[in-house]
């Protein structure tokens, strides 16, 4: 009797002790929303709240994209480079021998001395200064990457190192970024080979004429950009950047603006690359979506995902679709790109997604997105400056109605000049958004990451944990000896794990 009546105290401690604990967590994620809504109508505050938000992950930045003309400005003037004064296309040497103001073709490194050339080179390589009415914003947005090209070429390292610094004081901690790691070499040996419209057998000739050793080099200067990325950072040092402690992985970069074997030879390096190397996560196809090549050749690229999928059935894809607007391109044009990739590109996410809405019976789209939890990569920024689409005309808060997972992301940050706080800023001002959806919004960017192991959540709707770390207190120092199995065996709850912690210690400040 006595030791029943012992047990029954113990039990009641335990769920007493349970329910404070629960009630702890929750008073502090409430008076965190109601900090957040007192401050909601100032802008300024409100910014440097969500500066300090954790926000999980970038899953949508293009690398080259993410560097801020300033940084490219460096890398060229290392590099020698020289630019051209009119169109601030970067030149390769011999520059004009002086910086005199009258010749067309100085050295990059005159910017540092000439304010008019520094602030022309900046506008030009971003979209800072740029007005409607002008070139669109489009146009301005797409070329400025040929303008700053040749600063990008021996400069991986440093501007995976800028991408990761950006990230950390952005509050994130991982990041995926698109990059065509192999340096265009596969695109070179596809248009070496030849167009095969027998795609089996064009795969086995790319492999057998050195796309494997393409692949092994590529590892190797990845290497060699990561050690470089550390160094700039000066990781492992009482000096290390915050960038230090922001997971990297690639996605590899596919250019679907090439002629079609080289764009099926950059796909098949990078199904290759995430198969084989543990830091390239998938595969993404890129460039604008509304030009000549990459709308004609849409559905070919859709049809070789198709088959390469069925190779490699493990590799994650991620896709640009719907990046496109009324006008841009005809009516008849905007139909049918987000479902294709869905349905016979094996997407798992979407990329923008803004024409939705102009797709053929779209609110069935809606729901098989939801469906299949199809993950959609908003990028409020870039899809304002680029298409112009914002505010009750982007189709955001129309994802979040028909329960389509979403998230923010970067895109290019360096060019819109724009970073992902200032992103959770414009979805809160534009879509009056509550803490409990920026949360949302953080938990989906890892539950829908591509890192490997399986998820935090066995309820990823209402974030429930699996059972192993059902009553875990994520701001303890340590965890449950089977919840911390859990963990030890993926990779992906780990950091999902990390972003609890981080949003239990952001909550105690309020």
């Amino acid at each position: 009797m006595r030791r029943a009546v012992h047990s029954l105290l113990c039990l009641g401690l335990i769920l007493v002790a349970r329910f404070s604990s629960a009630q702890v967590n929750n008073s502090t994620e409430q008076r965190t929303s109601r900090y957040m809504d007192s401050i909601r109508r100032q802008p300024p505050v409100l910014l440097a709240f969500l500066r300090d938000m954790p926000k999980g992950g970038d899953l949508h930045n293009h690398l080259s994209g993410a560097v801020y003309a300033e940084s490219f400005i460096d890398f060229a003037a290392e590099d020698g480079l020289c630019v051209d004064r009119t169109t601030s296309i970067l030149i390769a040497p011999p520059c004009d021998a002086t910086c005199d103001r009258f010749n067309n073709k100085p050295a990059i490194r005159c910017a540092y001395h000439d304010q008019v050339l520094y602030n022309s080179v900046v506008d030009a390589w971003s979209m800072r200064n740029w007005e409607r009415g002008s070139d669109s914003g489009h146009d301005h947005f797409f070329a400025t990457f040929d303008k700053f090209l040749l600063a990008t070429l021996n400069h991986a390292g440093d501007s995976i190192a800028d991408a990761a610094s950006h990230a950390a004081h952005d509050d994130l901690q991982y990041v995926e970024l698109m990059y065509t790691a192999d340096g265009m070499q596969s695109a070179a040996l596809g248009a070496k080979a030849g167009w095969d419209t027998d795609l089996p057998k064009f795969r086995e000739k790319l492999l057998a004429r050195g796309l494997k050793e393409i692949v092994a080099s590529t590892r190797k200067d990845l290497d060699a950009s990561e050690a470089q990325m550390h160094s700039r950072l000066k990781c492992g040092t009482a000096q290390a950047d915050p960038g230090c402690n922001v997971t990297v992985r690639y996605l590899y970069q596919v250019l679907r603006g090439l002629s079609p074997e080289q764009v099926f030879a950059q796909i098949v390096t990078g199904f290759e690359l995430a198969q084989s190397d543990s830091r390239v996560v998938g595969l993404n196809l890129v460039m604008p979506e509304d030009w000549y090549v990459p709308m004609h050749d849409f559905d070919l690229h859709m049809h070789m995902l198709d088959y390469l999928h069925g190779v490699y059935p493990k590799v994650h894809i991620s896709l640009h679709a719907g990046e496109i607007s009324m006008g841009l391109v005809t009516p008849t044009e905007m139909r049918s790109h987000i479902r294709e990739s869905i349905e016979l590109g094996h997407a798992e996410r979407i990329g923008h997604g803004v024409d939705v809405m102009n797709e053929d019976h779209a609110i069935d789209l809606l729901h098989e997105m939801a469906a299949k939890n199809i993950l959609v990569e908003i990028c409020l920024t870039s899809n304002d400056s680029i298409l112009g689409v914002k505010e009750n005309d982007h189709p955001f808060p129309t994802y979040l109605r028909y329960s389509v997972p979403v998230t923010l992301a970067s895109d290019d940050e360096g060019v819109s000049r724009s970073d992902l706080t200032h992103d959770y800023l414009r979805a809160v001002e534009s879509y009056n958004l509550s803490y409990a959806d920026l949360k949302r919004l953080a938990r989906q960017s890892l539950e829908h990451s591509f890192l490997p192991g399986a998820s935090l959540w066995v309820d990823a709707q209402h974030f429930r944990p699996v059972a192993d770390c059902a009553s875990t207190d994520w701001g303890a120092s340590s965890l449950p000896a089977g919840c911390q199995k859990f963990l030890d065996g993926s990779e992906h709850a780990r950091m999902q794990r990390r972003l609890e912690q981080e949003f239990s210690t952001f909550e105690k400040k309020y």
